[in-house]
């Protein structure tokens, strides 16, 4: 059956005229405008804290644009990279714009990603029926860590090319597999023009094209069910108010009100990022490396190797683990099997099966090197993300309505991320060894206790509807 075209009048605005015209051509993008931006309602309660989403659009398109640009000059080459980031920098016209645009846009992206994740942690975007779209966004931070990682060589400076070599060398500890693994990942003995050749088919092919379709998947998960507020109240639910129409009562359309409303967050962004890029490109030399600015050299390892700041405190805890912090895992592992078999409701047969595992586990990392399980616990602290929504029992979502004591849970844990950060740039010591398996402890313990310490105290009362005053 053919479809019926929509009819305007010959006197209509020619703008009206216009988009009747591609209306009636292609419905499905307008149906998709209607459902994903006029016709979408978001809890009308955001705050500042809901500007990170569109911000992280907002710089990774910023990362396509200019990555195209740099492409047209770059030569992934070990002979002549370098050289032909330096032509960038000097000779081609706004190529330093072009370049500093794109290494500050990785720090930025990083920054509103920790943010953005944040946002989720306390106000329990992860729960319940939203656990598909903290997945996808996992999964979106976990593929941008390869991205970033696979760019970073591509300048060939000598912390692109020392950091490679440390972290594809650490694939090496992984038992049986880890050197043929290295090697594949390498496609030489050693950190060469392979190497490069395979990073630069991925940072710039097939690794953005996997983080731009779980970036589709992640916003149409999270449009199928709404979106969370900072109260944590459900505005879709089955008993949420409704109009005659049956919009949320505490929703409004996400355009124009809220296009409107992450406009002025690009605004603040858009200039704090170009005073970075004008002013401070280099930020200290966190964003880029002094060491970044001499040509790779085999034969001369820098003083300190330490990855791009966004790296670190995963970087700390994987230094944190030595031989003697084997001794306190293991201690770990045993404790928290003999406790929760101790505890469970299990048959007696499963708890002792608990416990054999808990042992032959802990023989298993007295024979393993302790360099194997710092790459497991590096990994693991980003793995362990995905199982949030599984982890947190509180009876509530938000932080607003949890005891206070929690909150202060949340500030510890942030501190922690940031001290480890901090302790992965600097050279190893061994007062910053100490702290570094603290934190690592205390992230872990963050995490693998929440099913306990999110049930303890007195929630506070959730109100039917979103708390909202206008402004």
């Amino acid at each position: 059956m053919a479809r019926q075209f929509k009819e305007i009048s010959p006197n209509a605005p020619v703008a009206d005229r216009l988009t009747n015209w591609f209306e009636n051509r292609i419905p499905t993008a307008f149906e998709a405008y209607k459902v994903h931006m006029s016709e979408y309602y978001a809890p009308k309660n955001f705050n500042i804290w809901y500007f990170f989403g569109a911000l992280a659009m907002l710089v990774l398109v910023i990362q396509i644009v200019t990555g195209i640009f740099l492409v047209m000059h770059y030569k992934p080459d070990a002979a002549l990279a370098f050289a032909s980031v330096e032509y960038i920098m000097r000779d081609v016209p706004w190529g330093w714009l072009v370049r500093y645009m794109h290494s500050t846009g990785a720090s930025a992206f990083f920054v509103v990603v920790y943010l953005h994740m944040f946002r989720g942690l306390i106000y329990g975007s992860y729960r319940k029926p939203r656990e598909l779209v903290w997945l996808f966004g996992c999964a979106i931070f976990l593929v941008l860590m390869a991205e970033a990682f696979m760019g970073y060589l591509l300048p060939w400076g000598q912390m692109s090319y020392w950091g490679a070599q440390v972290i594809v060398n650490l694939f090496a500890a992984i038992p049986f597999i880890g050197p043929d693994l290295a090697l594949l990942i390498r496609g030489d003995y050693v950190v060469g023009d392979a190497t490069l050749n395979r990073f630069f088919a991925f940072h710039v092919i097939a690794v953005p094209l996997v983080l731009l379709g779980l970036v589709v998947a992640h916003l149409l998960a999270l449009h199928d069910v709404g979106s969370n507020n900072p109260d944590g109240v459900e505005i879709k639910g089955p008993n949420a108010p409704r109009d005659a129409k049956g919009n949320p009562l505490d929703g409004i359309p996400f355009h124009p009100y809220y296009t409107v409303h992450d406009i002025m967050g690009v605004g603040v962004f858009l200039l704090v990022f170009s005073a970075i890029v004008f002013f401070a490109p280099e930020a200290g030399g966190y964003f880029l490396e002094y060491n970044n600015f001499i040509p790779a050299d085999p034969l001369k390892t820098p003083a300190h190797i330490a990855p791009v700041w966004y790296f670190t405190p995963f970087y700390s805890m994987l230094r944190a683990i030595t031989d003697e912090m084997m001794y306190v895992l293991i201690a770990c592992v045993l404790a928290g099997a003999f406790m929760g078999a101790f505890k469970s409701k299990l048959p007696n047969i499963l708890k002792v099966a608990v416990v054999g595992a808990a042992v032959v586990l802990s023989a298993l990392m007295l024979a393993i090197d302790a360099k194997f399980w710092g790459v497991v616990v590096m990994g693991g602290a980003v793995v362990i993300l995905f199982f949030l929504p599984w982890l947190d029992n509180c009876e509530v979502k938000s932080i607003r309505y949890r005891p206070d004591w929690q909150l202060y849970m949340y500030g510890i844990f942030v501190l922690n991320f940031v001290v480890l950060g901090y302790l992965g740039v600097q050279p190893p010591s061994p007062l910053g060894e100490r702290v570094s398996q603290l934190g690592t402890l205390f992230y872990f313990g963050f995490f693998l206790l929440m099913p306990w310490w999110s049930q303890i105290g007195k929630t506070k009362p959730v109100p039917d509807r979103v708390t909202f005053t206008a402004h």
